[in-house]
């Protein structure tokens, strides 16, 4: 069994050949198809143009595209030229890139030149201070200054290189933020991201004949070593989509017969909803994996019985363990709708304190980058995670999730944490205080509410409070409504009781 991630991509090159690795029709005219067998020779070439531009083992390379051909082949040669990759969520605003990239202290990045009409590069440039990208040895704007980027570099030097990569060695850091507000670099090895997507493969019984649509972002855990990584140990076929579109999503389910969707419950609800699906042939489809939001046992029925699924599986994880637990093909869809799964991955689960989930297993992250504080708060000298989450097993080891105990909630399958969007608030002028809040929403699960107490003999207004989010935030992290009040409730000692503002019509 390969235990790097390098050796995994030579292996499938070995044994699936010739059969479709990655298709990706919507890049450009005609597209893209690579066999297993290309896809190893292309990722060889990347591997091999990096060495040459000095990029060597314990490096960083930070990669700030959307999901496409461009993305697979440079996280795949970055970790074949010993390095680490760190993605960067195409949802960044260029401050949140820089702040990444320049934590991880980067020294090549991919970029897309241009994607939904922003010049990414030219908003970080705008962002950074005069020495802030001083480390950036390598920029490669993708796809303009993708082919001249190839122009150098040995294959027998990459091949070498690729050989010397180890099991232990980082693969990836994947930034995510906390509770406070800043961001936290979950770093994982090789031998536990393949854990990880071997065992995902197993549970949603990945094989060769599948044909895998990633919707997820590569830039997150799932896209990435539940995507892309699993795709590669199984020998499925990866097609991605850049920007889910109900609409555009069942056209390529349909043109390329896809046999495997998962996402969050949100993109089967607009699948469902949409006015073309009864047009569209989606009777390939065999698998959904679904989670990140609660499930409604009438969307798990809905979806066997009007988009040909056979399997609707929920699962739990979280980017310091990706996938924890996950139900199993079989399950009734009572269970597969109320519960999270068991454990899966090789983790154990157990109930702590105040009901918190605890995970222990081979594939926990390592820890988070030049962070041991936090990483000692999140990890006890046992192994065991403290996930945030309050959960209960019931006798057959599956899990319910039954709240947070942080304060985060989910907008559209992507995690929000109100303390960084309160942060942003705090620096509008005329904001004396705030509290975000998650409220339910029909289409996206959860979205944000903020309430903000002006300061004395300053008047805001909604829109000015939103527009002034929407240039610093994300824009799943952008609050839906703006409420505005005098004060906050607080409870004896001072904290803003949330509860009672999240009981608010």
């Amino acid at each position: 069994m390969e235990l790097t991630i390098p050796a995994a991509v030579a292996r499938a090159a070995r044994d699936f050949g010739d059969a479709e690795a990655l298709a990706d029709p919507l890049a450009g005219p005609g597209g893209l198809r690579l066999s297993h067998r290309d896809l190893g020779e292309r990722v060889t070439a990347v591997t091999g143009a990096l060495i040459d531009a000095g990029v060597g083992p314990g490096d960083r390379v930070a990669l700030w595209a959307p999901n496409g051909w461009h993305w697979v082949l440079a996280a795949l040669g970055t970790l074949g030229a010993g390095a680490a990759l760190v993605p960067v969520s195409t949802r960044f605003t260029g401050s949140e890139a820089l702040d990444v990239i320049g934590r991880s202290r980067a020294r090549a990045l991919f970029v897309a030149g241009d994607f939904l009409g922003v010049d990414r590069l030219g908003a970080l440039m705008r962002a950074a201070g005069p020495d802030d990208l001083d480390r950036l040895e390598l920029v490669v704007r993708v796809p303009q200054e993708w082919d001249a980027f190839l122009q150098a570099g040995s294959m027998a030097e990459a091949r070498r290189r690729a050989k010397s990569v180890r099991p232990a060695d980082v693969s990836d850091i994947m930034f995510t933020s906390g509770t406070t507000g800043r961001s936290k670099g979950a770093m994982t090895s090789h031998e536990r991201s393949l854990g990880v997507a071997r065992a995902w493969a197993d549970c949603a019984r990945l094989s060769p004949g599948d044909r895998y649509l990633v919707v997820n972002p590569f830039f997150h855990t799932f896209g990435f070593k539940a995507g892309i990584l699993a795709c590669l140990v199984s020998g499925a076929t990866l097609v991605p989509q850049p920007v889910f579109d109900a609409g555009e999503a069942m056209r390529l389910v349909e043109a390329e017969r896809i046999t495997v969707l998962p996402g969050a419950p949100a993109i089967y609800q607009m699948i469902l909803d949409h006015p073309e699906r009864a047009a569209r042939d989606l009777s390939s489809l065999r698998l959904a994996v679904t989670g990140a939001a609660d499930v409604p046992v009438a969307l798990v029925e809905r979806m066997r019985r009007e988009l040909s699924f056979e399997t609707v599986l929920t699962a739990y994880g979280l980017t310091e363990a990706v996938v924890a637990t996950m139900c199993r093909p079989g399950d009734p869809p009572e269970v597969v709708s109320a519960t999270s799964g068991r454990a899966a991955a090789g983790f154990e689960v157990m109930i702590g304190r105040s009901a918190e989930i605890l995970l222990r297993g081979p594939n926990l992250m390592l820890g988070y980058l030049d962070d041991p504080d936090a990483t000692r708060a999140a990890i006890d000298g046992d192994g065991w995670l403290r996930t945030g989450d309050a959960g209960r097993l019931d006798a057959d080891g599956y899990l319910t999730i039954t709240g947070r105990l942080k304060d985060m909630y989910i907008c559209g399958g992507f995690n929000v944490y109100p303390a960084e969007v309160e942060q942003v608030l705090a620096r509008l002028d005329g904001v004396a205080e705030s509290a975000v809040v998650g409220v339910p929403d029909p289409r996206l699960g959860e979205v944000g509410r903020a309430y903000v107490v002006p300061r004395p003999g300053h008047v805001l207004a909604e829109a000015d409070v939103l527009a002034f989010c929407r240039e610093r935030l994300a824009n799943y992290k952008v609050p839906r409504r703006v409420e505005f009040r005098d004060t906050l409730p607080r409870n004896p000692s001072g904290k803003v009781l949330k509860r009672v503002l999240r009981e608010e019509p």
